[in-house]
């Protein structure tokens, strides 16, 4: 069979088109995630203790990954929470930025700069989660996102008794802050 015979080419078109269509329902697949995942995981990022824009750029470092993978990943949102706090820790450790002083313009990531601002007045989470110590704000965070503990203590390597703990005590903190705030009205 030479590479011009008609039935070999024709049954290299096929593989290709094949090949094609894989793709393209890959493409589709990854696309919808992408847009389901995007803004829970900037908010989640955000209740980790990231600005707007280091939230954003690290959602679409994760996505690049994602997609980059998408074949290997058996549980595309967890695998992405993981990887995105990761990164976030990292960030976080190896601090180098400047803050700045102004609101970011808008991008594709972020249309509205200020609707992240107005959604953490109007829930009042942000100054709590800034309260907590990192253990327990990385917890709080995962569970604000519909995380269960054992669903957490799985993603983070934690045992599961650990997790439980650290939310015991990041709501006790919650409730306190309420009651203070509350106090102070």
């Amino acid at each position: 069979m030479s590479d011009h015979d008609p039935a070999h080419l024709a049954a290299r078109r096929e593989a290709v088109a094949e090949r094609d269509h894989e793709r393209r329902a890959l493409d589709e697949e990854f696309s919808s995630f992408y847009r389901a995942t995007v803004p829970e995981l900037i908010g989640f990022l955000i209740n980790n203790g990231a600005s707007l824009p280091v939230a954003a750029d690290l959602a679409q470092d994760t996505m690049i990954k994602a997609y980059q993978r998408w074949t290997e990943i058996g549980h595309p949102r967890a695998w992405a929470h993981t990887v995105a706090s990761r990164a976030l820790g990292r960030r976080i450790a190896d601090v180098r930025e400047q803050p700045v002083d102004h609101v970011p313009e808008p991008t594709s990531l972020l249309p509205d700069p200020g609707a992240a601002a107005e959604w953490e007045v109007r829930h009042d989470v942000r100054p709590l989660l800034d309260s907590l110590p990192p253990r327990q704000r990385q917890i709080m965070a995962w569970t604000l996102n519909g995380w269960t503990p054992s669903e957490i203590a799985d993603e983070l390597s934690m045992n599961p008794e650990a997790v439980r703990a650290s939310l015991k005590k990041a709501r006790r903190a919650a409730a306190a802050y309420y009651r203070e705030r509350e106090g102070e009205r």
